[in-house]
């Protein structure tokens, strides 16, 4: 990678001009949040909105700082992201697996294609007693849940990134005596890196979706029980507080993603 002093002055004007987009662009981010925070606490506070039902920035922080203190805000934040975590890696790593071996057989990918359209267009909140009646009551069935939602997204996902090589690189493979294997090995796996990535930043939010909505269903501790708890006893403040908590965690597991990412990109340009 070159050193600023080695680039030439109008490419380090681009530079420049880049790194000042990017900072503007920082700054309209967070200018726009604040003001709809802003905006939020001001209607809240002189009742345009109703603060019961829609509640206020400055009451959300005081709901996180008590649940922090008094109920174990912790706990609560750990269970749901041990859950969300381990069924975002089973979905990744099954799902990729899946996927190769469906670019692998033409004939199985035929086969199954059906069941994986079905599957994928089927409510997964239907399959939530059989789940509970299967798992248990417990994280099993949460995280079950989180890998069924998020398996099909990461086989399809990485499946058409595997068909999508060019065929024409393929052939001339094929011609210089290369097996299938060494085909997947040396450009289907490399070329399908940009989809890679897309489906890992997919399945984040997928596996949120799922650890959520099985907590909604069957659980004794998360974030997605503290939300259904704030909603069965009116207590909007807990449920928009756990909620911020959550895009809080979302946002930094996609992060992690963006910085792997950034990563691979770096080493694959070398």
């Amino acid at each position: 990678m070159k050193k600023k002093k080695d680039l030439s002055p109008p490419h380090l004007l681009y530079v420049k001009k880049v790194k000042r987009e990017n900072i503007f662009i920082w700054i309209m981010r967070f200018s726009i949040l604040i003001f709809i925070l802003g905006l939020w606490e001001v209607f809240a506070s002189i009742g345009v909105i109703d603060p019961f039902i829609s509640s206020s920035p400055s009451k959300i922080i005081v709901t996180i700082k008590t649940l922090w203190v008094e109920n174990n805000l912790l706990r609560h934040m750990c269970i749901t992201l041990y859950e969300t975590m381990l069924g975002f890696l089973i979905a990744v790593g099954l799902g990729y697996v899946i996927a190769l071996m469906l670019w692998w057989s033409e004939k199985l990918r035929k086969i199954l294609e059906p069941y994986i359209v079905v599957l994928n267009s089927l409510p997964k909140i239907a399959l939530g007693p059989i789940i509970i009646v299967w798992c248990g009551s417990g994280s099993k069935a949460i995280i079950f849940m989180a890998v069924l939602i998020g398996i099909i997204v990461a086989i399809i996902t990485m499946l058409n990134g595997f068909l999508a090589t060019d065929t024409n690189k393929i052939l001339l493979l094929r011609s210089m005596g290369a097996n299938k294997l060494q085909i997947l090995a040396k450009l289907v796996i490399p070329g399908s890196l940009p989809t890679f990535i897309s489906m890992l930043k997919i399945s984040v939010g997928m596996a949120w979706v799922g650890s959520i909505m099985g907590e909604y269903l069957v659980s004794r501790a998360g974030l997605g029980y503290l939300i259904v708890y704030g909603g069965q006893v009116f207590k909007l403040d807990l449920v928009m507080a756990s909620t911020v908590v959550l895009c809080l965690l979302a946002t930094l597991m996609y992060a992690l993603v963006a910085m792997l990412e950034k990563i691979i990109i770096k080493y694959d340009n070398k």
